[in-house]
């Protein structure tokens, strides 16, 4: 280097797993989540927190917990409100080969986002943690909500064979070359992750699962709205089921249905 270059210090490093949060006003709420996740992942990472507006109250916690922690990025979604577009907004700016989404509420254990980009790493399109696998629990959380999702996964992996007993959670890993070769269709609430697991399923794309632990949210407001996004999970738990399609034929009938 010579003396009239400046020294910037090492470059950073490529990131292995890209983490994308949706957020909707946490406030301090989401620091503690923060804490435990960079506490809990030793792989390469980028940490993409996406708000759908400028005003949102995460936004300027995110942007002073970045300012000593150059893994964490604040992104303000231009893709339109809700927490699905969040999740495709943050999927498109990730830079590494596997991209894991989890929640803001500190529900997801991060413990467990390396050995989901590990699964990805190996191979799988869809790598989900699952709460109604052995091992898996459900603690909190509403009564209808769990019922009506544990009787989705387990039915969607026994007579569609997913090859997840928990398709509707929201804490997966994705193969992000998966993930831009179908598309997501999605636009409301968190039907992503059925949406992909079932894209994955028609076109036979490996799909496994790791037990984990789900614990209702200790501080703030759930944002989820079952009966308004309800439809939109059924739509892809009825496109889970059918023959093997190619790429194509599952962006038209995506679009289709």
């Amino acid at each position: 280097m010579s003396a009239a270059e400046p020294d910037l210090g090492p470059e950073p490093r490529q990131p292995k797993v890209s983490v994308v949060i949706p957020a909707y006003n946490e406030g301090e709420h989401i620091v503690p989540v923060l804490d435990r996740l960079f506490d809990a992942v030793q792989l390469p990472c980028e940490v993409l927190v996406v708000v759908d507006t400028p005003e949102d109250s995460t936004l300027p916690v995110i942007e002073k917990y970045a300012a000593a922690e150059p893994r964490l990025k604040a992104l303000v979604n231009t893709y339109g409100r809700g927490p699905a577009n969040a999740i495709r907004f943050g999927i498109d700016a990730a830079r590494s080969p596997a991209a894991v989404v989890t929640m803001a509420d500190g529900c997801d254990d991060p413990r467990q986002i390396d050995d989901l980009a590990r699964l990805v790493e190996r191979g799988v399109a869809v790598a989900a943690a699952s709460r109604y696998m052995a091992g898996g629990q459900q603690v909190g959380g509403p009564l209808l909500k769990s019922l009506m999702s544990g009787t989705a996964g387990r039915s969607l992996a026994w007579f569609a064979r997913v090859g997840t007993r928990d398709a509707t959670n929201s804490f997966k890993a994705y193969s992000t070359e998966f993930v831009r070769e179908v598309g997501i269709d999605s636009r409301d609430g968190f039907e992503i992750g059925i949406e992909l697991a079932a894209k994955a399923r028609r076109l036979r794309r490996p799909i496994a699962e790791i037990p984990t632990i789900w614990l209702d949210r200790a501080e703030g407001d759930s944002h989820f709205q079952l009966r308004r996004w309800l439809p939109k999970y059924l739509r892809w738990y009825r496109f889970a089921f059918g023959p093997p399609l190619t790429v194509d034929q599952v962006r038209a009938k995506s679009r289709q249905d």
